[in-house]
């Protein structure tokens, strides 16, 4: 494998994104989600993702489609598709149109699965994490492999196919850049580090539980080895963070007040660690110890599409002040 160029365009740069998605008390589910996409790019963010929870929120696809259109610049995906959502060859399929209809900025993000009752919504159970790894890395080589040149065929344990590839291929190539969600030290960053180009985690419990800018080094840390033991480039890799949820206003004062609307019982204490609420100012040194920490792309979660407010000072304001600290 060699660096994709994603990867390349942050090594000297740190990315912005976005993940959006409708809640049940939006009157308006499908335009708050292609407003909060518009916004994003219109404010110099890199990428809007939705979230991949068809069993009780907006389809993703149809909506990232629909934005592939409106929008010339920035990415577009998912933190993360869950891979027991769509059998491998037809999201590769979906991922190529995306690909084809945006010019080339769709991503392919990827996750295991956590939400046992969305899976019962769908009609499924949810496995084991031994089977959902094995079931991942089945995934990965199905994807690559029907955007060959020839056709392809895999079996195994959960997921199988004879003879197919996809046409029109993606526009990027080889493929769009693989993410790989997760921070577990034994299995998880050694796919990334084999079939991934960009790892991502977050504080969150379903998103790797990893608290703090010490504890981010350390993960990098064993992704880097990882990378040495496959004989991978550590750089090949980018080092993506997820922040769930994000909450920004002018001052203490508003930012206290958007606390307390969205959360007037007082926070848990893992909302305490995912919750991040804050002034531009407080979320520019938050972003920055990560940073430290060696973060290269922040993908930040607003709690509901309409909170136009977080995305318009994440773009204007925040993001500008961590690059140039950066720099």
């Amino acid at each position: 494998m060699t660096k994709h160029p994603w990867v390349e365009k942050y090594q000297s740069r740190i990315g912005f994104a976005v993940q959006g998605g409708a809640t049940l008390t939006d009157p308006d589910p499908n335009g708050v989600v292609m407003r909060a996409g518009l916004l994003t790019e219109e404010v110099g963010l890199d990428g809007y993702f939705i979230g991949d929870h068809p069993g009780n929120s907006p389809e993703a696809f149809v909506h990232l489609a629909a934005l592939a259109r409106e929008t010339r610049t920035i990415a577009l995906g998912s933190i993360v598709f869950c891979i027991y959502h769509r059998h491998p060859v037809m999201f590769a399929r979906q991922i190529a149109d995306l690909d084809q209809l945006s010019g080339g900025r769709a991503s392919i993000g990827l996750g295991i699965g956590w939400n046992a009752p969305e899976f019962a919504r769908l009609g499924m159970t949810l496995p084991p994490v031994p089977e959902r790894q094995r079931a991942l890395e089945e995934y990965v080589r199905i994807v690559d492999g029907v955007y060959g040149s020839e056709p392809f065929s895999f079996a195994g344990e959960t997921f199988s196919s004879t003879n197919a590839e996809i046409y029109p291929r993606p526009v990027q190539q080889p493929r769009p850049p693989i993410l790989i969600a997760g921070a577990g030290k034994k299995v998880t960053l050694r796919q990334v580090a084999q079939f991934a180009d960009a790892c991502n985690f977050g504080a969150s419990s379903n998103t790797g539980g990893i608290r703090g800018a010490e504890d981010v080094a350390e993960r990098f840390a064993v992704l880097k080895q990882h990378c040495d033991d496959v004989g991978r480039p550590y750089d090949d890799i980018l080092r993506t963070h997820f922040t769930s949820w994000l909450f920004i206003a002018e001052t203490e004062h508003e930012v206290q007040a958007k606390r307390h609307t969205h959360f007037p019982n007082g926070l848990t204490e893992e909302q305490e660690y995912t919750r991040i609420f804050g002034t531009p100012d407080q979320i520019v040194a938050y972003c920055a110890d990560l940073v430290a920490a060696g973060v290269q792309y922040f993908v930040m979660q607003t709690q509901d599409a309409s909170d136009v407010e977080t995305i318009e000072l994440l773009g204007r304001e925040v993001a500008p002040q961590v690059r140039a600290l950066s720099g």
